[in-house]
């Protein structure tokens, strides 16, 4: 990403101000006066310190010319990384990026990878996660849905998260749709989406098919809105920000590692005793490799 697209954007903020309605120039005159908090915080926060709407902040990004809010806040975000990757360096990391150019591809990448750890574990208040972990533990159902790269996280999510919670099914099952498995769904479930730009058409799909049948939506995301048609009950953002083409998921899974410590806390015995007895299932069934002794 262009290292000044923040400067030209906030340059274009200025210049366009003056000839904005009154809810859209709030809006950006709060972006102009805080552009490190903007490039933090969720739509939702931002709106609220503003003092206007999500609705108009998303405006906001279409008058500047750009596609989705997202575009107009990615540059903010980016510059934060970017200084994060820069300060307080450990030695290993300026010593990698010493060594040619492949050692600094490989600085570039771990310091990255650090940098949106530390970007998405900050910013996950304690009682937005202590809402989600009490949704899945209450929920009749919990709905896990994901494709393509993210399907990665969802699969670990899946794997250790429904030894603490049974009701956990990863979809979509038996090469269905996520929205077949949904069909039986209702008031009482859940649904998690996990899902990050470019979004899946079958993601946003199911989303809409379970919000209109009731079902509870969580996010698992880079932000709070992928899709105009529908809004999540909760939204936990991750930043996925890479040194490379795809997006870089390190700061997604320490998010859902958090998650699932929560869930296991929470579980009490209960959860224990599950964890528990598959390993006991598994010793079993012989499903670890053992070294066999030489005789």
């Amino acid at each position: 990403m262009d290292p000044t697209l923040k400067n030209r954007l906030l340059a274009k903020l200025k210049e366009v101000i003056p000839e904005l309605p009154r809810g859209l120039s709030v809006a950006a005159k709060y972006i102009i006066d805080h552009p490190s908090d903007f490039g933090l915080d969720p739509i939702r926060e931002t709106a609220r310190k503003a003092g206007v709407s999500t609705y108009t902040l998303i405006r906001l990004a279409e008058r500047v010319g750009l596609n989705s809010y997202d575009e107009l806040r990615e540059p903010f975000r980016k510059a934060l990384v970017s200084a994060s990757m820069s300060d307080n360096q450990p030695e290993w990391i300026k010593g990698l990026a010493e060594k040619g150019e492949l050692g600094k591809v490989q600085a570039e990448a771990a310091a990255n990878s650090m940098a949106i750890v530390q970007q998405s574990l900050e910013h996950q208040s304690l009682e937005a996660m202590e809402r989600v972990t009490q949704l899945l533990l209450t929920a009749n159902n919990v709905y896990l849905t994901a494709v393509r790269a993210s399907y990665a996280v969802a699969f670990y999510f899946h794997y250790v998260g429904r030894m603490a919670l049974p009701s956990m099914h990863l979809i979509p099952r038996h090469m269905a749709s996520a929205i077949d498995d949904l069909h039986n769904a209702g008031e009482g479930d859940v649904l998690i989406a996990i899902a990050t730009t470019p979004y899946s058409r079958e993601t946003i799909e199911a989303c809409r098919f379970a919000k209109s049948k009731g079902v509870k939506l969580i996010l698992i995301s880079d932000s709070e809105i992928v899709s105009p048609d529908f809004q999540a009950d909760e939204a936990l953002v991750a930043s996925v920000l890479s040194s490379h083409y795809f997006g870089c998921y390190t700061g997604m899974m320490a998010m859902v590692e958090n998650l699932l410590a929560m869930l296991v806390a929470q579980g009490g015995d209960e959860a224990r005793q599950r964890i528990k007895s598959y390993e006991a299932l598994r010793e079993e069934t012989n499903v670890y490799w053992v070294k066999q002794k030489k005789h």
